[in-house]
């Protein structure tokens, strides 16, 4: 009966509005939507941040040339 990912989205958003009512669930999205956001926000920032330590790990501290 419920084979698909779409026959559980429909519950789910029906017992969404019965648990919180029609007039929270546009709050409940928007603060949802603002947490993804900051959540990929915070992930990028890591990476980033990884990628900089890498480069600064496999880069040469200094050349050693003759008469050093």
């Amino acid at each position: 009966m419920f084979d698909s990912i779409d026959d559980w989205l429909i519950i789910a958003v029906v017992a969404g509005v019965l648990f919180y009512g029609s007039s929270k669930l546009p709050q409940l999205a928007h603060s949802l939507g603002r947490s993804v956001g900051e959540f990929k926000k915070g992930r990028l920032e890591v990476e980033r941040e990884l990628r900089a330590e890498q480069a600064k790990a496999v880069s040469p501290s200094a050349p050693s040339g003759p008469g050093q």
